[in-house]
C-alpha cells in the first residue's frame, strides 16, 4: 500500500513540478499525471475519491471565512449569472433534441455544463490574491448562484429531491456567536486548525443528511465563522493542508474511462465551443455595466466545464436518459477545460493589455460600478493596498498633517476605510488603464503595500514609464525582490519583519542608556 502512495504522490510531484518549469500552474501536471496514471493501469488509492471530497470542502469552507454576503446580492451578478444559464438551457435543449432526441437527458447535461468549475476558479482567484477584489467577488457569486441551481438539478437527475429540512441550513451563519467563542477558546494554533477542519465536514455531513450538495454546507460553516479577530491565522494554517488535499481531486479526474477515438472527437467539440461561453460571459458582464478588463478577467475564470458535470453525467448515464459513453466525453472536456483555463488565467491580465485597444471598444458609455478615479483633490500622497500595513502608513501620515488617499480592490476594505472617516478609492493595481489615468498632478508619493511583489513590481514601472518623478516606496520580502523594486525605479524598499527588529532593537537599547546613570 505504502508503494501506491509513493507512485501517486511522486507522480502529482514530477508532473507538477513539470508544468510550473513550463510556467505553467501545478494543477495541469497533477490533471495530465491521472490519466498517464490510468493509461499505464496503475491501480487508484482506494481513499483519493474521500480525500479528494474533503479537499473541496476545506476549499469551499476556506471561500466562507472571507465572503460577506451582503456583498454578494448585485445587479451585474444576478443578471448575468441567471441570464447566462437560461441561455445555455435553450441552447442544449435544441443541441440534444437534434443528436438523437435525447431532450431531458441532454438538458441536464446541457446546463451542467454551463456552470463554471468552483474549485480551479477559487484556486486562480486565491493564488493571485484577487478572491476579494471586485471582480473576484462577482466571479464567487455566480458561481455560488450556479451552485444552488445545480442542487435543484441533480435532483432532477437523480430523481431525488432535498429534505424540507434543508432550508435550515441557511440558519447555520445564525450560530455565529458560539462559533466565535470556541475559535476564541483555541488560543493554540493546531486548536484552531482541528476546529477549522471539525466544522468544514460537519458542515458537509449536515448538508448530505438534508439531501443537498457536501460543499454548500462547508462554505455556510466558513460564513458562520467569518468575521472573527483571529480569522487569518486560521485561514494560513488551513492552507497548506486544503492545497494538498485538493491535488487528490485533479489526479482523480484522469480516472475515469478513457475514450476511444469517436469520444475523443467528441471532446474535443465540446473544448471548442469553451470560447462561446467566455464570450458570453464578457458581453453580458458589458451589458450589466462593467468596464471591459473586469468583464474579460472575470470571463476567463469562468471560461471552465465544471466538475460538476461529471457528477450530473454519471446520474443522467445511470437513468438511462444519455448513452454511456457520455461518461468519457465529459470526463476528458472538463479536464482539457481546466488545462486550458489555468495557463490563460496565469497571464489573463498581459492578455487583456494586448488586447485592450480592441476590447474597450465594446464598453458602455455610462457609469461603471467598476470604475476608476478621476481625482485625489489635495491629497499629496498616495497608498496602494489598505491592509494592515497600509492602514498604518495612512493613520501615521494622518497624524503629521498630510494629505493622504488610500486605493484598494477590496470593497470590504474599502467600506471599512469608509465608515471609519478615511478616504479611500477602488483601483486594482494589475489594471493598466488605472496607470494610465491615475491623477498624480499633486501626489508626492507613492507608497505600494500590496502584498504580491509582481503587482508591486508592475506599479513602480508603469509608475517610472508614465514619468512621475515623486518618491516611490515599497514593501519586499527578501533581497531579490528589493533589487528589482529598486532597479525598476523605486526610492526605497523595507522589509516589514527586519524593521521590526531594527526598531524593537533600537528601542531596547534606548530603554537601556536611559537606565544607566549618568
Amino acid at each position: 500500500m505504502e508503494m501506491m502512495e509513493l507512485i501517486w504522490l511522486s507522480a502529482a510531484y514530477f508532473t507538477g513540478l513539470i508544468a510550473s518549469r513550463l510556467s505553467l500552474p501545478p494543477l495541469v501536471g497533477y490533471l495530465t499525471a491521472g490519466y498517464v496514471l490510468n493509461v499505464m493501469g496503475i491501480a487508484p488509492l482506494s481513499d483519493l475519491a474521500h480525500i479528494a471530497d474533503m479537499g473541496i470542502e476545506l476549499l469551499l469552507f476556506s471561500v466562507g471565512l472571507k465572503l460577506k454576503p451582503s456583498s454578494l446580492l448585485r445587479r451585474e451578478v444576478l443578471s448575468v449569472g441567471g441570464l447566462h444559464l437560461c441561455m445555455m438551457a435553450v441552447i442544449s435543449a435544441l443541441v440534444f433534441f437534434w443528436l438523437d432526441e435525447h431532450v431531458t437527458g441532454g438538458l441536464v447535461l446541457g446546463v451542467s455544463l454551463a456552470f463554471s468549475s468552483t474549485v480551479l476558479a477559487i484556486k486562480v482567484l486565491e493564488d493571485s490574491g484577487e478572491l476579494s477584489s471586485f471582480h473576484g467577488r462577482d466571479v464567487m457569486s455566480i458561481l455560488i448562484l450556479q451552485d444552488i441551481v445545480a442542487i435543484g438539478l441533480l435532483a432532477l437527475a437523480e430523481g431525488k429531491q432535498p429534505t424540507p429540512w434543508a432550508l435550515a441550513l441557511f440558519l447555520l451563519p445564525l450560530l455565529r456567536p458560539l462559533a466565535h467563542r470556541m475559535l476564541s477558546a483555541s488560543r493554540s494554533s493546531e486548536l484552531k486548525l482541528l476546529l477549522g477542519v471539525t466544522l468544514a465536514l460537519a458542515g458537509g455531513v449536515a448538508a448530505e443528511s438534508v439531501g443537498i450538495a457536501a460543499d454548500i454546507g462547508a462554505l455556510l460553516t466558513g460564513i458562520m465563522l467569518g468575521n472573527h479577530p483571529r480569522i487569518n491565522e486560521l485561514t494560513e494554517r488551513l492552507w497548506g493542508l486544503k492545497e494538498l488535499f485538493l491535488v487528490a481531486f485533479f489526479l482523480q479526474i484522469g480516472l475515469s474511462d478513457l475514450p476511444n477515438h469517436a469520444q475523443l472527437i467528441n471532446a474535443l467539440e465540446l473544448l471548442a465551443l469553451l470560447p462561446l461561453q467566455g464570450v458570453l460571459f464578457f458581453g453580458l458582464f458589458l451589458l450589466s455595466g462593467l468596464r471591459a478588463r473586469t468583464a474579460f478577467v472575470s470571463s476567463l475564470v469562468l471560461m471552465t466545464y465544471s466538475e460538476f458535470a461529471l457528477i450530473t453525467t454519471g446520474a443522467v448515464v445511470k437513468a438511462q436518459l444519455l448513452p454511456a459513453e457520455w461518461n468519457a466525453v465529459i470526463s476528458l472536456a472538463v479536464a482539457g477545460s481546466l488545462a486550458i483555463a489555468a495557463p490563460l488565467n496565469y497571464y489573463s491580465h498581459r492578455i487583456f493589455t494586448w488586447a485592450e485597444p480592441v476590447l474597450v471598444r465594446f464598453e458602455k458609455k455610462s457609469w461603471h460600478p467598476d470604475r476608476l478615479p478621476d481625482s485625489f483633490g489635495a491629497a499629496e500622497w498616495l497608498v496602494i493596498g489598505m491592509g494592515r500595513t497600509g492602514s498604518v502608513i495612512y493613520k501615521t501620515l494622518c497624524k503629521q498633517d498630510q494629505r493622504v488617499v488610500g486605493l484598494d480592490s477590496d470593497p470590504t476594505v474599502l467600506e471599512y476605510h469608509l465608515a471609519a472617516g478615511r478616504r479611500v478609492v477602488y483601483g486594482d493595481a494589475e489594471d493598466s488603464e488605472l496607470w494610465t489615468g491615475l491623477p498624480l498632478q499633486r501626489v508626492k508619493g507613492v507608497l505600494l503595500t500590496v502584498p504580491s511583489f509582481k503587482v508591486r513590481l508592475m506599479a513602480v514601472g508603469q509608475l517610472r514609464k508614465r514619468g512621475f518623478t515623486g518618491q516611490i516606496s515599497s514593501i519586499c520580502y527578501h533581497g531579490e525582490e528589493e533589487r528589482q523594486l529598486l532597479r525598476a525605479g523605486a526610492n526605497f524598499a523595507i522589509h516589514p519583519l527586519i524593521e521590526a527588529g531594527n526598531r524593537l532593537a533600537s528601542l531596547m537599547l534606548e530603554s537601556v542608556d536611559v537606565q544607566q546613570p549618568k
